[in-house]
């Protein structure tokens, strides 16, 4: 199974254009947002047009599977992702006023994510065997992460150097504030990835 695992990271690294899988990268998230503090004086922040880039230089590091049931699970690691975004903001940061906007940049070293998914197995026209994904689930934490804004309106040097402080020292707390979107949108991604996949690629491919 490690093996077929390892033909699933190919794809992953380089797409099929013979297929029309092209273009793995960047990966695409439209908008999250966080909220930290109650109140009208919380601070607020929402990001837009998120770009990924890295994340296909993957290494599936651990599988498991169940053929019978069609169940699978995968550990994966990335070296590194670096993102950007353009983010807008509102409120108080450190009993500043920390409105604005601007480009949000990140970069995150060490992601582990765990994946799992189930699938129906069917017969298609050419007597050959596809999947369709019924299930998909992920999970991922990160080691190290360095991230800041830049090019920020409304703001002076002074503020904005201050949110840099705290959002670096902070940068953990942040990612847990935007986790649990960012997990959703990048489910939806790997479930539209692999079921383009196994649309393509029958089964007995997959297993030879």
């Amino acid at each position: 199974m490690r093996y077929t695992a390892n033909k699933l990271a190919g794809y992953i690294r380089r797409g099929i254009p013979e297929i029309g899988i092209v273009d793995v990268e960047p990966v695409v998230v439209d908008e999250i947002s966080i909220s930290l503090g109650s109140g009208p004086d919380g601070y607020r922040a929402s990001f837009r047009n998120i770009e990924a880039y890295g994340v296909s230089n993957l290494s599936i590091v651990n599988v498991r599977s169940d053929i019978d049931s069609m169940q699978f699970q995968m550990t994966i690691e990335i070296p590194k992702i670096k993102a950007t975004a353009q983010y807008q903001s509102s409120g108080v940061l450190l009993l500043i006023q920390a409105s604005g906007a601007g480009e949000y940049w990140g970069e995150y070293e060490g992601v582990k994510a765990k994946t799992y998914f189930k699938a129906t197995p069917y017969q298609g026209d050419d007597g050959m065997t596809y999947l369709t994904v019924d299930q998909t689930k992920m999970d991922f934490s990160v080691k190290e992460i360095k991230m800041g804004v830049e090019n920020t309106a409304n703001q002076n040097a002074i503020i904005h150097a201050a949110m840099n402080l705290f959002i670096n020292t902070n940068a953990q707390e942040l990612l847990k504030e935007m986790k649990p979107q960012l997990r959703t949108k990048l489910t939806e991604h790997l479930h539209s990835f692999l079921q383009q996949l196994f649309d393509r690629i029958p089964v007995e491919q997959w297993l030879d």
